[in-house]
């Protein structure tokens, strides 16, 4: 159960972190978990926030709760109209409420939150602040499946071998009905929402309910340390019409190291005979931004554009390579689908419109914000997750909501160890 989401967001523990342009977790990836959720850019700040309202002292719990919470998305949050509303009198009247206990306190920073009309900035109750904080520092105990959206439902895109997932029998596109109980069967339920209930202590058992092919099946795992396994790669051998034989390099989100494990595959399968290169990105939620402009820049010259990130003030932090990549030449492909989102789309944007690369498949997700995970009062009461940043494309296309546009429509239901299988010789023509 992974965590990059949909949430994929990231977490990051460094103090002083003002305005971090990184990328989400779940994250990711962190050699974490993935929510497959095309999650967000994120990291963590544990920074108190200064007091700002001389009654402050006054307040109840909840009130200072409720007061922190709206201080800390009101000095970061990337739309400064706040979806057009009075955001200072939704405080003044948030905190002028009795509540008679913390629960009372935590829907009314959920309610105030929604207003904002963005999905990605939300309050994280202290269950899922601690699963994704988890998630990111290597501190997981799953079953090892990779969580997508799909329409109303949340499937297991993935499911990691030799996993409790894998050897109880889950398969991919299995749809998640129940975990222990809790039903994610009302159309409402995110890949975060599930990966919570499914991680726990490890050696602890998970009841898992999915539905395959119209009927229910109840699974019993043992939950594990899980860890991912986010870039493979493999020889596809010959395909019909494509001059000499293709290497897959799959990467199922993106961290700090990605760039380099990329790296040694790319040289590995250039060892064993690839003249072409396919880069499988299906399912990949996002992870770390500087993880996906680093590997985009192993296939750019010097001086090309990979990114541009905004933030609150409209200050754009123009990101470009700054030497010649490791491979300039060999032919390369990148297949997407509708769950490749955030960073994997800021790397697929940069290689398509740099003519480095063609891109097949689907439209991918469209997730051009960045995200930050900041805990409130300690993260005993949780944290919220806030939109600081939006990025655009090497051509200024703000991609955001509508995902990138593929040059080479095909089928991406292939399995995840045979991609070629998706690819007709058209992708694999010059640009």
């Amino acid at each position: 159960n992974q965590m990059n989401n949909a949430d994929n967001e990231s977490v990051d523990r460094r103090t002083n972190t003002k305005n971090p342009l990184i990328n989400c977790p779940l994250t990711k990836p962190l050699a974490t978990a993935i929510t497959i959720f095309s999650l967000a850019i994120t990291t963590l700040s544990t920074n108190p926030q200064p007091t700002q309202a001389a009654d402050y002292g006054a307040f109840t719990d909840e009130q200072r709760f409720i007061a922190e919470a709206w201080r800390t998305v009101d000095s970061v949050y990337i739309d400064r109209t706040f979806n057009s509303q009075n955001w200072f009198q939704m405080r003044q009247d948030a905190i002028k409420k009795k509540y008679n206990n913390i629960n009372e306190a935590q829907a009314e920073v959920e309610k105030m939150l929604s207003t904002l009309g963005d999905r990605y900035t939300r309050y994280l109750p202290p269950a899922k602040y601690e699963s994704m904080v988890n998630a990111a520092t290597g501190n997981l105990y799953g079953v090892g499946v990779e969580l997508a959206q799909s329409g109303d439902r949340v499937i297991a895109s993935d499911v990691e071998p030799n996993s409790p997932a894998s050897r109880g029998g889950l398969e991919r596109n299995d749809v998640f009905v129940g975990v222990d109980g809790v039903k994610f069967d009302d159309g409402k339920a995110t890949p975060d929402d599930v990966a919570v209930v499914v991680r726990g202590p490890e050696g602890s058992k998970v009841g898992v309910v999915v539905e395959r092919d119209g009927k229910k099946i109840d699974y019993i795992l043992t939950r594990e340390p899980i860890k991912i396994t986010s870039v493979r790669s493999y020889m596809g051998g010959d395909k019909p019409g494509v001059d000499g034989k293709v290497g897959v390099v799959r990467i199922k989100n993106f961290s700090g190291t990605t760039a380099d494990t990329v790296k040694e595959q790319l040289e590995d399968l250039k060892k064993k005979g690839a003249k072409n290169i396919v880069l499988d990105l299906r399912g990949n939620p996002g992870g770390l931004l500087p993880g996906g402009v680093d590997t985009a820049s192993l296939f750019l010259e010097t001086n090309k554009p990979v990114v541009f990130v905004a933030d609150k003030n409209g200050v754009v932090d123009a990101q470009s390579t700054f030497k010649d990549g490791i491979d300039l030449e060999t032919p390369l492909v990148i297949l997407v689908d509708g769950n490749t989102a955030s960073a994997a789309e800021v790397m697929t944007a940069a290689l398509q419109e740099n003519k480095r690369a063609l891109v097949a498949g689907e439209q991918s997700f469209g997730k051009g914000i960045v995200q930050t995970i900041r805990q409130l009062e300690e993260g005993k009461n949780g944290g919220v997750a806030v939109t600081i940043a939006r990025y655009e494309t090497p051509e200024h296309h703000n991609i955001n909501k509508q995902g990138i546009t593929v040059d080479v429509k095909t089928n991406v239901d292939c399995e995840k160890t045979d991609a070629l299988a998706c690819l007709p010789k058209e992708a694999f023509r010059k640009i």
